[in-house]
């Protein structure tokens, strides 16, 4: 008699899991142990692909917390990514008359007609100055997953 193998999680695999990211002293970014599982397929843009990375050869009912370092989750912060942007440029990716504060997330729109979102850090005469960084860049992060089925 053979024993059926337990299911593993692969690049194709559709899954059902419950999932937290959560900073390193624990503070929910999101979480779905006290709602619905999520399903989800692997690959299909639903998770961030280097949450799904860790996912990957994990068996079905496997309940796991892993510590993910920047570069396996958002990535380090780039300097390069801190932007100054003109007046004029704000204004034509705002709806007329908007005011921003400090903290803001703004969305411009690319060259391509791709959109990118920015934090808004600085205002002075000059200008503003966004960050365009992913905000969990730079940090790293507790992924606690149960994985309840796959296929």
């Amino acid at each position: 008699m053979t024993i059926p193998a337990i299911p593993v999680v692969t690049p194709n695999a559709y899954l059902t899991l419950h999932y937290r990211l959560a900073t390193l002293n624990g503070e929910d970014i999101i979480s779905t142990f006290n709602d619905s599982p999520a399903t989800l397929q692997m690959g299909g843009g639903q998770l961030a692909p280097e949450l799904e990375a860790a996912l990957l050869g994990l068996a079905e009912g496997t309940h796991s917390t892993q510590e993910l370092s920047p570069e396996k989750a958002f990535g380090e912060r780039n300097p390069e990514l801190i932007q100054r942007v003109s007046a004029e440029t704000l204004k034509e990716n705002s709806a007329f008359g908007e005011q921003y504060v400090i903290g803001d997330l703004v969305d411009f729109t690319a060259p391509s007609g791709g959109r990118f979102a920015g934090i808004l850090r600085e205002m002075d005469a000059h200008g503003y100055v966004f960050d365009f960084n992913h905000p969990l860049a730079g940090q790293t992060l507790l992924f606690e997953t149960k994985i309840i089925g796959v296929l």
